[in-house]
């Protein structure tokens, strides 16, 4: 069993890190959730679509005879702002994420298989007669619904 992670996160550096995520939120008080369907309603911004509103509010402040009266330049301009600002914020935490869930996954994959590891041995033992393996086994055979064996199943009716 190949261990490609052995590391552990003391206390306080969790605490620090909690921290760090409240000040970030505590900064960011214009943060809001979004339901699925207002996801979906949503035009997405992507890198095409960045570059094309970038260009277009520069035409529009250079050219402004012929902006709508109903278009509201400084809202565009806060718009246009608050996404660059927050693009700034949203590359490195995502960055940050994908190390964490990476890590995550690595993590829980070697315990996971280490748990089995175990499990097997426990079930070994169950059948030699170990004493109290018999209830561990069951315990933990909870993660596997359905894989029960049966004994003896029932004879169907042959009538």
């Amino acid at each position: 069993m190949e261990n490609r992670i052995s590391a552990t996160i003391e206390q306080q550096a969790l605490a620090n890190i909690l921290t760090a995520i409240e000040d970030i939120e505590k900064n960011l008080p214009l943060l809001i959730n979004l339901t699925s369907g207002e996801r979906q309603g949503l035009a997405k911004m992507g890198d095409k679509t960045l570059a094309f509103v970038n260009k277009a509010f520069e035409y529009a402040k250079q050219n402004s005879s012929v902006v709508p009266g109903f278009l509201d330049m400084d809202e565009f301009d806060k718009d246009v702002s608050l996404v660059a600002s927050l693009n700034k914020v949203t590359k490195p935490l995502n960055q940050l994420n994908e190390k964490i869930n990476d890590t995550s996954m690595l993590a829980g994959s070697e315990a996971y298989a280490a748990a089995l590891v175990f499990y097997n041995a426990a079930k070994s033992a169950a059948k030699a007669g170990v004493p109290g393996m018999k209830s561990v086994c069951e315990d933990l055979q909870v993660r596997f619904p359905g894989r029960s064996r049966v004994v003896n199943p029932p004879l169907a009716d042959q009538n």
